[in-house]
C-alpha cells in the first residue's frame, strides 16, 4: 500500500504542469529516437569532471559486444570485468569492485532484483532491449546512491518514449545467432503516436541457448589434478566406480554442462510529450531460467535437527550434488518518468523518476524446489535543475528507496529483512574559462532491520530482532584545466560512505553458490573511503586519449575471510571490517592512421590495472582482476566497418588465502559490419568471430572460474533493422 501511494503521488506531481503548453522548447521534435546524451538520470551532468570517468556502449558497438547478461556485455570497456558466475548470471566488476559496491540501474533507477545478494543471481536487464549502456567508475557516482562506492552501470531503453517518432511510427527489430552455445535471439520494439504527442511503446525479446561450447577442459588444472588424485586413491582402494567418476570429471572438455539459458521479456509504455514537459509510464516483465554449474566434489546435506561440525547428522535431509541446479526468475516492474520546464527564475526544469517491482526466483535441484527468493522494491528520485547563470550551473535532488526481502528454503542464508533509504544530493559547477570547479555532496539515511537474526551458528540457536540505522555523508570535488582547446587535465578528490548491506549484517547459513557457510556481523559500522584521481582527456594531435590514475583508502572495508571452521560440510567465511587500499589506472586511446575521403583506418587500445590490499598484513583482496591490454585495428567507411582486435589478460597470482591463481590468456576477435543505408540509419548487419583460436580463458573475478571457463570459439551473425 505504501508503495502504491508513493507511485500515485509521484505521477500526480509530475502530471500537474505537463498540461501547460506554452512557450516552445523543442522537446518533441528531436527526430526519430535521437535521444539526448544521458548520464544516469541527469543529462546536465554529462560534462562534469566529477563523474567524467565514463564509458558509453551503444549502436554497433553494443550489438557487437552483446552478451547474455550485462556483465559480459561490458567487459571490453576500460576498468570493467565481470563476475562470470555462469552464462546466465554475470554482474559487472568496476575497478575491482563488485556486488553491493556497484549500482546497476535501469534509466537511473535500481533494477530491484537480488543480484547483489549472491553472484549466481541474474540481473534483470536484457541487453537485447537496451539502447545504450553507460558505465561510471569511482566513488564520485555518489550522486546516484550512497551504496555506489565503486561505480554505477546504467542501462537505457525506450520503454518510456522520449520523443515523438518521425512520421508517427518507429520500429526496431534485432536478431542474432551464435555458434558457441547455439544461441537464438530475437527482439522487437515499436513506437506509435496514437494522438498528438501521445506515444505508445511495445517491446519484447526471446533468447535461448544450449550448453556453452568452451575452448578446453571444464576444470582448471588445479581441479583436474584434485580429481585425478581422488581417482588414483579410489582405484587403489578398489572403488572402481568412484575412480571412473572422478576420471570422467577430469576429462570433461569442449562443452560446459548445465549451462543452457532461456530468457524472454515483454513491455509496454505510454508517454505524453509536450513542448514544456513530458510524462510517461511503463510496465515490464522479465523471465529467465538458467543452469548453475557446481564445483566437483561439493556435496551438502540439509534438513536435519542439528547443525554442527564434520560429524553432524541430519534426519530427513537430502544431498546436493546429484541433480542439476537451475534458477527460474521472474519480475514485474512499473516505471514513471516525468520532466517539466519551468518559466524562469532559479530553476530550469524539474525531473522525476520512480519505479516499483515485484521479484521472485526459485532455485531447483532437478525438479525439486530448493530456496525461493522474493523481493518487493520501490525507488523514487526528484531533480531540481538550476538555470545556468554566469558560468554557474547545478542540480539539487532527493532520492528514496525501500526493499522488502525474504528467502524461504534450506539455503536461506540471509533472514527476511527490510532496507529503507532516503538521501539528498547536489552537484554544482563553476566555469572560470580554462578552469572548471565541480563540487558534489550527498547525505543518506539508511535503516536495515530483520526480526529473525540468529545469535549462533547452530540451527537451533535463538533469534532476535535487530534494527540498524546509519548516517552517510559523502562529498567530491574536482578541479580541471584546459591545457589546449581540446585537451583537459584535472584532479578530483572524494569522500564516500557506504552503509553495510543486509547480507553483510545478517548472513548466517550455508550458501552453496559461493561454496561457503557465510556469517555476517550486525554490529558493523559504515564503510568509509577517501579517494583521489588524476586524469587527462582529449586530443593530442592525431591521438585521442583518456587516462586516469586513482587510489582509494578505506576505513572499515567489509570483506569475507575463511575462518578454518567447517559447518554443514562447507568452510565458514566470516564478514570482517579492516582498512584497505585500492589503486590502479585506466587508459583508452585511438589514433587515425590513414584517411582517404570517407575511408579511415583507426588503431585503438585499452589498458587497465588494479591492486587491492587488506592493510596491516591482511593480504590481497579476493577476486581482483589482473592487468589487461586490448588493441584493435579498424577500417571504417560509411557502409562497411571491419575490425580485428587482440585482448591479453595477465595471470593473477596475487590471491587471498582461499583463492587459486588464474592463468593468463589471449583472445583474438574479428568483425565486419554492413550498414545498407550508411550512417544515417540504425540498420546494421554484423558478422563476428570471437575467441578465434578457441583458447581456455577464465576470469579471476569469478567465484566459479575453476569450473566455469569463458566461451570458446564463437561465430555470430547479428542484425538490427530500424525504420
Amino acid at each position: 500500500m505504501k508503495t502504491a501511494i508513493l507511485l500515485a503521488s509521484t505521477a500526480a506531481f509530475v502530471a500537474m504542469p505537463v498540461a501547460a503548453e506554452t512557450a516552445p522548447a523543442d522537446m518533441s521534435q528531436r527526430g526519430p529516437h535521437v535521444a539526448p546524451e544521458i548520464v544516469i538520470s541527469a543529462p546536465f551532468v554529462r560534462e562534469l569532471d566529477v563523474i567524467r570517468s565514463t564509458s558509453v556502449l551503444d549502436g554497433t558497438r553494443l550489438l557487437d559486444n552483446m552478451g547474455l547478461q550485462i556483465g559480459e556485455t561490458l567487459t571490453r570497456l576500460p576498468g570493467v570485468s565481470a563476475t562470470s558466475f555462469a552464462p546466465g548470471a554475470s554482474r559487472p566488476v568496476l575497478r575491482g569492485f563488485q556486488g553491493e559496491r556497484i549500482r546497476v540501474l535501469t534509466d537511473g533507477i535500481g533494477t530491484f532484483d537480488v543480484a547483489n545478494t549472491s553472484a549466481d543471481h541474474a540481473v534483470t536487464i536484457d541487453p537485447l532491449t537496451t539502447e545504450r549502456i553507460e558505465v561510471l567508475r569511482g566513488p564520485a557516482v555518489l550522486l546516484f546512491g550512497g551504496q555506489a562506492i565503486g561505480g554505477a552501470v546504467n542501462a537505457i531503453d525506450r520503454r518510456i518514449p522520449r520523443d515523438v517518432p518521425e512520421n508517427g511510427v518507429h520500429v526496431d527489430l534485432l536478431g542474432a545467432y551464435g555458434t558457441a552455445a547455439d544461441e537464438r535471439s530475437i527482439a522487437g520494439s515499436a513506437d506509435l503516436e496514437v494522438a498528438r504527442g501521445l506515444v505508445f511503446h511495445l517491446d519484447g525479446s526471446f533468447r535461448e541457448t544450449d550448453d556453452l561450447g568452451i575452448g578446453g577442459f571444464v576444470l582448471s588444472p588445479t581441479l583436474r589434478r584434485e580429481q585425478l588424485a581422488i581417482a588414483a586413491e579410489e582405484r587403489a582402494e578398489g572403488n572402481i566406480e568412484e575412480a571412473e567418476e572422478a576420471e570422467e570429471l577430469a576429462a570433461q572438455r569442449g562443452v560446459l554442462p548445465n549451462s543452457g539459458t532461456r530468457t524472454y521479456t515483454a513491455g509496454a509504455g505510454l508517454a505524453l510529450i509536450r513542448d514544456r514537459g513530458s510524462l510517461g509510464v511503463s510496465v515490464g516483465y522479465f523471465n529467465t531460467r538458467y543452469g548453475i554449474s557446481k564445483r566437483p566434489g561439493i556435496e551438502h546435506d540439509h534438513g536435519g535437527e542439528e547443525h554442527g561440525g564434520d560429524d553432524h547428522e541430519h534426519e530427513e535431509g537430502h544431498e546436493h550434488g546429484e541433480e542439476n541446479v537451475s534458477i527460474d526468475l521472474e519480475q514485474v516492474r512499473l516505471d514513471v518518468r516525468g520532466e517539466v520546464l519551468t518559466t524562469g527564475g532559479f530553476l530550469d526544469r524539474i525531473r522525476v523518476r520512480a519505479g516499483y517491482a515485484n521479484y521472485e526466483h526459485t532455485e531447483f535441484e532437478g525438479d525439486e524446489v530448493g530456496t525461493v527468493f522474493k523481493s518487493d522494491g520501490f525507488e523514487g528520485r526528484v531533480e531540481l535543475v538550476q538555470r545556468e547563470r554566469n558560468g554557474w550551473r547545478g542540480v539539487i535532488g532527493a532520492q528514496g528507496s525501500t526493499r522488502d526481502f525474504q528467502a524461504i528454503g534450506p539455503e536461506a542464508f540471509v533472514p527476511p529483512n527490510q532496507t529503507d533509504q532516503i538521501g539528498i544530493f547536489t552537484v554544482q559547477e563553476i566555469d572560470f574559462g580554462r578552469a572548471q570547479l565541480e563540487v558534489a555532496a550527498r547525505y543518506d539515511r539508511v535503516n536495515t532491520s530483520s526480526n529473525t537474526v540468529r545469535l549462533g551458528l547452530d540451527e537451533d540457536a535463538p533469534t532476535t530482532a535487530v534494527e540498524r540505522s546509519f548516517n552517510a555523508f559523502s562529498g567530491a570535488a574536482s578541479l580541471s584545466y584546459a591545457l589546449a582547446s581540446d585537451f583537459r587535465v584535472g584532479v578530483s578528490a572524494n569522500r564516500a560512505v557506504r552503509a553495510p548491506s543486509a547480507e553483510e549484517l545478517f548472513s548466517n547459513g550455508p550458501h552453496i553458490a559461493t561454496q561457503a557457510f557465510e556469517v555476517g556481523n550486525p554490529d558493523f559500522r559504515t564503510e568509509k573511503s577517501w579517494g583521489v584521481e588524476l586524469y587527462g582527456r582529449g586530443r593530442l594531435g592525431p591521438l585521442s586519449i583518456a587516462a586516469s590514475a586513482y587510489a582509494n583508502w578505506f576505513d572499515g572495508f567489509i570483506y569475507e575471510q575463511e575462518t578454518g571452521l567447517e559447518l554443514d560440510d562447507l568452510p565458514v567465511f566470516q564478514f570482517l571490517q579492516r582498512d584497505a587500499t585500492y589503486y590502479g589506472f585506466e587508459v583508452e586511446a585511438s589514433a587515425k592512421l590513414f584517411e582517404a575521403g570517407r575511408f579511415n583506418i583507426v588503431a585503438d587500445g585499452v589498458a587497465d590495472y588494479v591492486r587491492a590490499t587488506i592493510d596491516n598484513g591482511g593480504g590481497a583482496v579476493p577476486r581482483i582482476p589482473p592487468l589487461r591490454l586490448l588493441g584493435g585495428l579498424e577500417a571504417q567507411s560509411d557502409h562497411l566497418t571491419g575490425r580485428v582486435e587482440v585482448q591479453w589478460v595477465d595471470s593473477q597470482d596475487r590471491v587471498a588465502q582461499f583463492e587459486t591463481p588464474t592463468d593468463s590468456f589471449t583472445l583474438v576477435n574479428a568483425s565486419i559490419a554492413w550498414r545498407p543505408w550508411g550512417t544515417e540509419r540504425e540498420t546494421v548487419i554484423l558478422l563476428s568471430a570471437n575467441n578465434i583460436f578457441d583458447v581456455d580463458a577464465r576470469r579471476h573475478a569469478s567465484f566459479t572460474k575453476d569450473f566455469v571457463p569463458l566461451a570458446g570459439r564463437d561465430f555470430r551473425v547479428s542484425a538490427r533493422f530500424s525504420f
